[in-house]
């Protein structure tokens, strides 16, 4: 393989490729060592140069749909957990998902995320109305590729959602610690569910798609190996990292936010160990600090997902506090989103973006 500098970065391919090997041969202790070094130059310019090495300058848009706020779980981080009686809950219908898919195909989006809280009205009974919502989709936009991020569901209904056109499925690990899952979800939430979850949705033939918070209350330095360890277990196609950010009505109202610079370690570091995978950088990120967005695409990210929701819905889909383009209309927001993918040096792609397979 050529020697040349990669992507016009000044790393050269056996620089590329020799990060990539330590990360993913790291020992836990040796992974613990990387996480605490931070986002030094050389892990950014490697993670960039190998993310460019796959997709050039291409930044993939998702339009996403929070088509519910209804939550049956009570996750003590999140927002829309059941027992927050602040919450103004709303469902859309599945003509007002569809219209949200058809204003943004219009807009030129291949590739729409659906997300939810875990909302009984639409995941459960002997046919969930996720599937026909699903279904009718793909029967009006074939080329369009479709990603589910609505939980933890019987392995017949994943399979279900899959034959009527599903593509993709997000469903965040949060912490491959099962003491530490313990401290962030009630008892009856468990990480060898969403473990089994995660495997189910790979059997039922999805592009998977993993992920953690960083930072959140209890989280060590250990914790974020094992999570780096258990993303080379699970081999995801997708992987969503973000900071915590505390949410007012929560028991972590007065925790403290995570940090923006390990969130963007942990990105560089998942680009090296996964340099296939899909890597949204977050609203949050953007939330934490002025440029974070960019900052997330520097360091290895390549998905951004401008919101379609409608825009009367935003700020009921509260997740942590001070949500950044909750005010902004579909247009206003999409033109910033594009604006700032160009400010940081790449250029929107609005095809399917499915993930180069090696």
């Amino acid at each position: 393989m050529s020697s040349a500098p990669c992507a016009s970065l000044g790393v050269r391919m056996e620089d590329m490729k020799k990060m990539i090997e330590t990360v993913r041969n790291a020992s836990k202790a040796e992974l613990i060592a990387l996480i605490e070094r931070g986002p030094d130059p050389s892990l950014l310019e490697a993670a960039d140069a190998v993310r460019r090495r796959y997709y050039g300058e291409r930044v993939f848009f998702r339009g996403l749909v929070e088509f519910s706020n209804y939550c049956k779980n009570g996750c003590y981080y999140c927002g829309l957990q059941r027992e927050n009686r602040d919450v103004h809950r709303y469902r859309l219908t599945p003509d007002e998902i569809l219209a949200c898919c058809r204003e943004g195909r219009r807009r030129g989006f291949h590739s729409f995320v659906l997300q939810s809280g875990e909302d009984a009205y639409y995941n459960e009974g002997a046919s969930p109305l996720i599937v026909d919502v699903v279904a009718r989709i793909k029967r009006e936009m074939p080329e369009c590729a479709l990603t589910l991020s609505v939980g933890e569901l019987p392995s017949a209904v994943y399979e279900k959602l899959h034959v009527a056109g599903g593509d993709r499925f997000l469903l965040r690990h949060e912490t491959a610690d099962a003491e530490h899952y313990a401290r962030l979800h009630p008892p009856e939430l468990t990480f060898a569910s969403r473990k089994r979850c995660l495997y189910d949705l790979k059997a039922a033939g999805f592009a998977v798609g993993a992920g953690f918070m960083v930072g959140s209350p209890g989280q060590t330095t250990e914790h974020l190996a094992e999570d780096l360890l258990f993303l080379k277990e699970l081999q995801p196609e997708m992987v969503g990292i973000g900071p915590f950010i505390p949410q007012a009505q929560t028991c972590f109202a007065d925790a403290p936010a995570g940090s923006l610079e390990r969130t963007l370690s942990m990105i560089a570091l998942v680009r090296l160990l996964l340099p296939t995978s899909m890597l949204p950088s977050t609203t949050a990120l953007g939330t934490l600090g002025a440029g974070g967005r960019e900052r997330g695409l520097r360091a290895g990210a390549n998905v951004v997902m401008p919101n379609l929701t409608p825009l009367e819905r935003r700020k009921d889909y509260m997740l942590y506090d001070g949500k950044i383009g909750v005010d902004d209309g579909v247009g206003e927001g999409l033109a910033r989103m594009i604006e700032s993918v160009r400010r940081a040096g790449y250029e929107p792609d609005f095809s399917r973006g499915d993930p180069v397979i090696l």
